[in-house]
Parts: structure tokens; sequence; C-alpha cells
């Protein structure tokens, strides 16, 4: 085999690896977006949930009325909020979470009017949505796990080398965590109402 034949075979074996490596990063973008997705329907889930619990609560405690109002208007400020993958920065995701956190805290008021109630803390239509809620409250956060680790997993092939050469190319950029902060991760947190 001669010099051409040897560097047909680097030339061969540069191309494999740039064509492995870019398929990958597509793929961990790919998931990436699908991830973020998951969180957008488990958000939307939550959020057509609330008028509902607002509605049977209300049914039994009308004179709460600025709670029911906090929580209306908190659900319309988190759903003014549209982040996808398209329009994602740290600031954008900085906002959603505090639309997020405030959303928990006008719920968690809005449950412990509930503990007032006895007949409403047995009426079936509100253990039923309760129930959805905390699942929902649940799936989120296991959304926002595997969103975040494929975000790792994708700025990792991203920052590595040789892949980071394959990813500067063709204009792969870092994905940013969806992260709570330690007073709106406490406000997220689902509100345990024990009856």
């Amino acid at each position: 085999m001669g010099t051409v034949g040897i560097i047909l075979v680097v030339v061969a074996v540069v191309a494999l690896f740039v064509v492995f490596a870019y398929n990958g990063l597509v793929a961990l973008k790919n998931r990436t977006e699908e991830a973020w997705s998951d969180i957008d329907v488990q958000l939307k889930r939550r959020y057509d949930l609330i008028p509902n619990l607002v509605a049977t609560v209300k049914g039994y405690a009308s004179h709460e009325r600025e709670t029911f109002d906090a929580v209306t208007n908190a659900r319309a400020e988190a759903t003014k909020i549209h982040v996808d993958p398209s329009n994602m920065t740290p600031e954008s995701l900085v906002a959603m979470a505090g639309a997020e956190a405030g959303l928990g805290q006008a719920l968690g008021k809005l449950l412990a009017v509930a503990e007032a109630y006895p007949d409403l803390k047995a009426n079936t239509n509100f253990l039923e949505l309760q129930q959805e809620l905390s699942d929902t409250e649940n799936k989120i956060q296991a959304a926002r796990r595997f969103y975040n680790g494929n975000v790792r997993d994708l700025n990792t092939k991203i920052e590595t080398f040789p892949s980071n050469i394959v990813a500067g190319m063709f204009a792969f950029t870092k994905r940013e965590f969806f992260e709570l902060d330690e007073s709106e991760a406490a406000a997220k947190q689902p509100v345990e109402v024990k009856f």
C-alpha cells in the first residue's frame, strides 16, 4: 500500500469519526429536546388541573377569595412563560422557575385552606384532584431530572475532545440545566396536607 493508500485510509477513518460524532451529537440534542417536551406536557397537565381544584375548593370556602385569586394569577403568570429549545436562555429558565415557584406557593395556600373544611377533605372529587396534582408534581420532578441528565450528556460531549471539534464545526451549543435555587426549590416541593 502506497502513500496514496495510507492517505485514503486516514481520510476514511477521520470521515467515519466525524460521521459517528455528528450522529451522536444529533441524538443527544434530540433526546434533550424530547426531555424538555416531557416537562412541558407535565406543566400543561398541572395548569389544566388547577381550575378544577380551585372550583372544588371554592364551592366549600367561598369567602377565601384572596387565595383563589392568588392561585388564578399565579397560574396565568406561569402559563405566560413558554420556554422551548429554540428560545431557551438562562434568563428564560430563571423566569420560568420563578413563576413555577409562585404557583407552587399559591397552591400550597389553597390546599391549606382545605384543612379548615372537613366536608371538603372528605369530598371524593377534591381527593382525586389532589392525588392527580401530587402525581403531576412527581412527574414534573422526574421529567426535570431526565432533561437535566440529557443536558449533562450533551454538554459533556460538546466539551470533550475530540467530539468538541465536530461540535464546533457544526455549531452545536451547550444547553442550560433547569434548576431551582434553594428558596424556589422549597416552594416547589409538593405541599403535604394531612387529613
